[in-house]
Formats: structure tokens, C-alpha cells, sequence
């Protein structure tokens, strides 16, 4: 089974698991007339952080008033999905919304970053105005994606000026590699990695199925929080996979260059899958680290780790390279941010 192929956007993702906290504060700074122009929702990959922003993106774009009964009464940041304005961001044609994510280039393939002609869109979008007289809004998927610091110091414009009835939203796996100063110009909210049994809820909920079958319930226990994660390791393989990851990222700063080589010749003969849950266990060794790191220079060392680790695996996917020097690599990366 590949579970990843399976997955549907964010946007077309109806409900939203194990964040009622993150979502109960947007609704009342929303129902109180104090929703900020720019809100960061940070936090780990796969756990949510974009459903939740397409969940808000939806909801201020159906009722642009909240001081109407229906916003003052709701419970949650649901739309129905036979509402016009979820069907229309589902198909991507909402004229009010714009979405800043990673696109394919010229050649076909995904660029490695959000580029700065992307980001200069929402200079003439948020000067416009709204098409139905209401918000415009901006979803930025993800905020780490942008191609440092052009689209950063681009997209900080906005930030700087916002003007009414705006709304821009950042989500980022890593908040603490953003500028500050677009930190400090956005109401931050972080969202913990899920239970083992929210993701697995998630994962059936994606799949169509009803419940969690013993598979998805044991993707969901390896997946440390993250529904992306098990939704790709759902299908067996990957988990022997991720447990050789974890394995030799256990020993670090030691390494062992015969379980490497054999793990680089893995990936050479494995599907894609394979690569993105090996490149997925080096992130998650480097998040753990920047959340438990005090040391400013030594946090200073595992950002410039995590940007490298990001440009050698994009030039691995653009050019298609030979997986074994890449694992190479990033073991003697992160053996470097192990040994601080």
C-alpha cells in the first residue's frame, strides 16, 4: 500500500485532529474582532499545522463578518464542504486566497524553495481589493521553503505594512529559523506532535477507512506524532526503514560506515518513499535538537545543518543523484551537531 499517494491536501482535509486548543484560540480572537494580520503555526511536520491554516483560511473567507450570529455562535473553524467557498478553495479557484508553496520548474520537476517572484505576488494581491468584499488571504506552505533571505526580506514587506482585512498565514516546521522579525510580527501559535491515537484516527480518516487497522495503528505508535509520517509508513516497508534510521541515529556522534554504505545502497534501489523517510529521520534528529538546545551558537550550528541537509536532498531529487554520497553526508552532519 502507498499511503502517501492516497493523502488529500490540506485544503480538501475536512477535519482537524488533536489541535481543539489552537483551534479555539483563532476562533476567539476571530469572534472578538483581534485576529492578527499574520499568524505562525509552528511546529513538527505532518501533525496539522496546514489543515488547521486552510481550516482558518475557510472559515474567515465564508463569514467575513464576526460579528454576525453564525460566527458568534460557532464552536470550531468548520465549513461545511458543500459550502461554495470550501469547494472553491478546494479546487484552487477562490480569488481572495492566495497559497505560496513549492511549484515545479521549468523542467518539470519541484523547485527547492518558494521562490521571490512567488512571494512579490502578495504585494499587488493584498494592495487589491477583496473580490467579495471581505478578507484576503494568504497561506504560506511552508514559511521554511522560502528562498532565504530574498523571499524572506519580500514576504517581511508585507509583514511590515499589512493592510485591512488581511490575513497572511505561515505555517513552518521550524519557526526558530525565520527571521525574528517575522517572528516577532505574527501571533505565534505551536502545535504539539499528536498521540499515537490521533494519528491514527488522522491516517483512517485519509484513507476512507472507518477504523485503524493493526498496520495504521502500528505506523501511527512509529510515526512520533505526525500524520504524514505514518500515512507514508503505513505501507511496511518503510518502517524497517525508519527503525535502521533511528538505529544509527541512536549512536551518533559514532557512525558505522558498513551499515551506512548498506543504507545508501537501500535508498539507491528504493522508491521515492524510501528517500523522503530517510531525509524525514534527519529532520526530526535536528528538530529535536533546536527544541532542546540552549546554547545560541550551538542552535546557530544545527539551523546551518538543517539548510544544509535541505540543499544537498534538493540537489539529490533536481538532479537525480546516486543516493550513497548523500547518506554519507548528512551522517557527517549530524555527527558534527551531535558532538555540538
Amino acid at each position: 500500500m502507498r499511503a502517501d499517494d492516497q493523502v488529500p491536501h490540506p485544503r480538501d482535509t475536512a477535519v482537524l485532529f488533536g489541535h481543539a486548543a489552537a483551534e479555539a484560540t483563532l476562533l476567539a480572537d476571530y469572534q472578538g474582532g483581534r485576529i492578527p494580520h499574520a499568524v505562525l503555526i509552528g511546529g513538527a511536520a505532518g501533525i496539522g499545522k496546514a489543515t488547521l491554516a486552510y481550516r482558518l483560511a475557510r472559515f474567515v473567507l465564508a463569514h467575513p463578518d464576526p460579528a454576525v450570529p453564525a460566527v458568534q455562535a460557532a464552536t470550531a473553524l468548520e465549513v461545511a464542504a458543500e459550502h461554495p467557498v470550501a469547494r472553491r478553495i478546494s479546487a484552487g479557484a477562490h480569488g481572495d486566497l492566495l497559497v505560496l508553496e513549492r511549484t515545479a520548474g521549468d523542467t518539470g520537476t519541484m523547485r527547492t524553495v518558494i521562490t521571490v517572484e512567488q512571494v512579490r505576488r502578495t504585494v499587488g494581491f493584498f494592495g487589491s481589493t477583496a473580490g467579495e468584499g471581505g478578507w484576503r488571504v494568504c497561506v504560506v506552505d511552508s514559511a521554511d521553503e522560502l528562498k532565504y533571505p530574498e523571499g524572506s526580506n519580500a514576504l517581511l514587506k508585507v509583514l511590515e505594512e499589512p493592510p485591512p482585512r488581511s490575513l497572511l498565514i505561515l505555517v513552518s516546521h521550524a519557526p526558530g529559523r525565520l527571521l525574528p522579525t517575522i517572528r516577532s510580527r505574527c501571533r505565534r501559535l505551536t502545535l504539539r506532535p499528536l498521540d499515537a491515537a490521533d494519528v491514527a484516527r488522522a491516517v483512517a480518516a485519509a484513507l476512507g477507512r472507518q477504523q485503524a487497522d493493526p498496520d495504521i495503528a502500528r505506523a501511527a505508535e512509529a510515526a512520533e506524532g505526525s500524520v504524514s509520517r505514518a500515512l507514508a509508513l503505513a505501507g511496511g516497508p518503510l518502517l524497517a526503514l525508519r527503525d535502521q534510521m533511528v538505529a544509527l541515529l541512536d549512536k551518533l556522534p559514532a557512525t558505522d560506515p558498513r551499515a551506512l554504505h548498506a543504507l545508501g545502497e537501500g535508498l539507491d534501489r528504493s522508491e521515492e518513499g524510501a528517500f523522503e523517510t530517510f531525509i524525514d529521520a534527519a529532520r526530526s534528529f535536528l528538530s529535536a535538537r533546536l527544541d532542546r538546545e540552549p546554547d545560541p551558537a550551538r542552535l546557530v550550528r544545527v539551523a546551518e545543518a538543517w539548510a544544509s541537509l535541505d540543499r544537498m536532498s534538493g540537489e539529490v531529487r533536481t538532479y537525480n543523484l546516486d543516493r550513497k554520497p548523500l547518506v554519507f553526508s548528512v551522517f557527517g552532519l549530524l555527527a558534527e551537531v551531535a558532538r555540538g
